[in-house]
């Protein structure tokens, strides 16, 4: 293993959290090409216990996926989720960006408050920005902690429909022309999509006036 390596592998050791490429890039010297020193990292903890994992562009180490039943602390269970939950971090999962009013055409039912906060104090759902049209609805998304919670890269490692039906969790008679949309980029924001403001903060009451976060 070479010095730079070794770095690499300390820095994302040491964080308490996944750590940007840019983050490593800062601290690595100058010139080094961070994707292809994590690459190596990447085939070196590749059979051990615990596997180097890319989310993103955030690096942790994570107990090897065939380990996973020998950890058994209250900090690894999986949060239990009602169905309501389930169904409405499926659809926000896959059809992002999405506004409340689509997440409820989609479901057939309103969607309470509470399931959208549960989601949100979970670290798996964020507000992304605000929609163009009459109203300016706030658009929803999933976050980096949704990834490296379910193990995925990125969005576009989400089941399709032939995993999804092969796992059993699509059942009985699908509709003629049903399909399993690809979401956006969780980053970039949508051509009809405004960011999020301190204002739009304040008025979903995220911020107090004068920009200070609610305790």
């Amino acid at each position: 293993m070479t010095e730079v390596e070794r770095i690499a592998e300390a820095l994302v050791f040491a964080s308490a959290e996944p750590v940007s490429e840019a983050f490593l890039a800062e601290r690595l010297p100058r010139g080094v090409d961070v994707s292809s020193v994590m690459a190596r990292l990447v085939d070196l903890y590749a059979l051990r216990g615990v596997n180097l994992i890319r989310t993103a562009d955030r690096w942790a180490f994570r107990t090897a996926a065939d380990l996973a039943f020998v950890i058994h602390t209250d900090e690894n269970e999986v949060r239990k989720l009602s169905r309501a939950a389930l169904e409405v971090l499926a659809i926000i999962a896959y059809h992002q960006p999405v506004t409340r009013a689509e997440i409820e055409e989609i479901r057939g039912v309103q969607t309470s408050r509470g399931t959208l906060d549960v989601l949100m104090e979970a670290g798996w759902v964020r507000f992304r920005g605000r929609r163009r049209s009459p109203g300016r609805p706030v658009t929803l998304g999933t976050t980096t902690d949704f990834l490296d919670h379910f193990g995925l890269e990125e969005l576009r490692d989400l089941p399709g429909l032939e995993e999804l039906k092969g796992a059993g969790l699509l059942s009985g008679r699908i509709p003629p022309g049903f399909n399993i949309p690809m979401p956006l980029s969780d980053e970039d924001l949508a051509q009809d999509e405004d960011p999020i403001t301190q204002l739009d903060l304040e008025e979903l009451g995220l911020l107090t006036p004068g920009g200070g976060e609610e305790e």
